[in-house]
């Protein structure tokens, strides 16, 4: 079972994502700051960063390279694409907000190649 970093600050959001991931069957730790996430990167290996590309402290995007050099893959989720650094969000995988649970799902699979 693959194990995911959720970073999103949006309560309800954060909630709809964590209930799809865990119906999926992904262990899921969720922080909604830069500043939470680094401390769960620091104490858990994770296969995964789902991160949303606007944090209240930062972008997902300065988070996903410490997590790549821990292992993790990145993913990034976000309904700002068009407002974040094109050489930043175009380094990793993406989806746009809204997203569907199907979509998401698929997303997580093929950038784990195929992991669950």
């Amino acid at each position: 079972m693959s194990r995911i970093l959720l970073i999103e600050d949006d309560q309800n959001v954060r909630v709809l994502l964590e209930h799809v991931l865990f119906d999926a069957g992904y262990e899921v730790d969720s922080a909604t700051t830069l500043a939470e996430a680094r401390s769960l990167l620091d104490t858990v290996n994770y296969d995964l960063l789902l991160a949303d590309g606007r944090l209240p402290d930062g972008t997902g995007m300065e988070l996903a390279e410490r997590a790549e050099g821990a292992g993790a893959k990145v993913l990034i989720i976000t309904g700002y694409a068009f407002q974040l650094a094109n050489e930043d969000l175009g380094r990793y995988d993406f989806l746009m907000k809204p997203v569907r649970p199907a979509e998401l799902i698929a997303a997580i699979k093929r950038v784990l190649g195929g992991e669950t």
